[in-house]
């Protein structure tokens, strides 16, 4: 799962970052509204975590802005504006949570929890499953019908974006921020790599999976 972080108290930004990352989200991490609204504007985050008070901008143009487009990404504001007009104004400009500083880092994750649990498309079960094979993502393991393996860091995030997107096709640059992340200047031809890495993963273990090339625009996973 992709968090975005926009956060400007550095100490706090960094503390945060390494929290998350220690329990397993990838976190891409900013200091200013601008960046957040680019990062965010990208529509590859699972969820946001956003403070109100930014340089530049601050979170509740943001949140504005990416409504408006039709982002939906849950998007939790993280602020030190505690009173209940301040939070029921963010939570009435399109919030999902809010959550006042300070906070604990558990009541953080719980949060996290439950804005992800209202989509079925998110979730923070470490075991996504779609027809015949099984992904634990606490071990990086594909199991299918015939046998198990075990996939590297990057396979693994790939294809957690396909199964949490089945038979649905995912643009090549999706793929590339999601995986690789919006400041990577990774080339495509890894990408291709990977799939391919993947597909042999899927025979590996007997799916009958396939991930179907959709020319000039991506992939598919689906049966085949």
């Amino acid at each position: 799962m992709r968090i975005l972080l926009a956060e400007d108290d550095e100490n706090l930004n960094k503390t945060l970052t390494e929290r998350l990352r220690s329990k397993g989200f990838d976190v891409d991490s900013c200091l200013d509204g601008d960046e957040a609204l680019y990062y965010a504007s990208q529509n590859i985050h699972d969820v946001i975590l956003l403070d109100r008070m930014l340089p530049y901008m601050d979170g509740t143009k943001i949140l504005a802005q990416l409504r408006n487009s039709e982002i939906t990404i849950p998007i939790i504001f993280i602020t030190a504006l505690g009173s209940l007009s301040d939070k029921v104004t963010g939570l009435n400009s399109g919030a999902d949570d809010y959550l006042v500083k300070p906070f604990e880092f558990d009541e953080l994750l719980a949060r996290i929890q439950c804005v992800t649990r209202r989509s079925p498309m998110l979730s923070m079960s470490k075991t996504l499953q779609l027809l015949d094979i099984t992904y634990n993502m606490d071990n990086d393991t594909l199991t299918g019908p015939e046998r198990s393996c075990s996939l590297s860091k990057r396979e693994g995030a790939l294809l957690e974006a396909f199964l949490r997107n089945p038979n649905q096709t995912i643009q090549r640059d999706t793929l590339l921020l999601k995986v690789w992340g919006p400041e990577s200047d990774v080339e495509t031809g890894n990408l291709d790599n990977y799939i391919h890495f993947l597909r042999r993963r899927l025979k590996t273990v007997g799916s009958h999976l396939v991930l179907k090339t959709i020319r000039g625009v991506g992939y598919c996973i689906q049966s085949e």
